[in-house]
């Protein structure tokens, strides 16, 4: 039995985190060790509490620690425009740059036939009752720049045309661009400039 299985444990799971690779959670993980008491136990004891805590609102898809969201009961939100975003990164994006104060809708990815990965695997039935029931006035379709985004948009455009405003972010999002890669001014550009569609 190995003294450091544990450890080689603990540099397995790190790898798999996105950005970590074998070498880098190597690296982290003896710095962890180094820094134990500054650190690896606060991070320890914040694991723990996040494990057992974190969940997905059941309203609009982010992730906290309450069934609803602060954004979705938040008073002030409730502009009447709701940002469509693909995922929980997309939103924590937008509102890094501070530019959108109105309600946010995780799709939970898009659309794509070769993953069989159809609306009723999204939240887009989800989508078109708030569209309604919560009196929007305003759709800004905030999805990546990616084939499957753009088809996702398109999709979504054709089940509330005539509902409701639709738009889309227009300047700054590079083709092939996706949001969570993109920087503040980046995301105020296009947030300025959306378009309808």
């Amino acid at each position: 039995m190995s003294s450091t299985r544990d450890i080689d444990n603990l540099i397995e799971l790190m790898a798999k985190l996105p950005g970590l690779g074998p070498r880098s959670a190597r690296r982290a993980v003896l710095h962890l060790i180094r820094k134990r008491a500054l650190l690896l136990t606060p991070l320890a004891d914040s694991l723990q509490v996040v494990a057992e805590t974190a969940r997905e609102c059941l309203n609009c898809g982010n992730v906290g620690t309450t069934d609803i969201c602060d954004i979705c009961t938040s008073e002030k939100r409730a502009t009447g425009e709701l940002c469509v975003v693909e995922d929980v990164a997309d939103l924590w994006a937008m509102e890094r740059s501070g530019v959108f104060r109105g309600r946010y809708h995780v799709l939970g990815g898009t659309l794509s036939a070769l993953d069989a990965i159809g609306p009723e695997q999204l939240r887009i039935p989800r989508l078109i009752d708030r569209v309604t029931s919560e009196g929007i006035t305003e759709v800004i379709l905030a999805l990546n720049a990616t084939i499957d985004g753009q088809t996702t948009a398109h999709y979504i455009a054709d089940q509330l045309a005539g509902q409701v405003r639709l738009t889309s972010l227009a300047q700054g999002v590079p083709i092939g661009g996706e949001l969570d890669y993109l920087d503040d001014g980046t995301i105020m550009a296009a947030m300025s400039a959306r378009k309808d569609i």
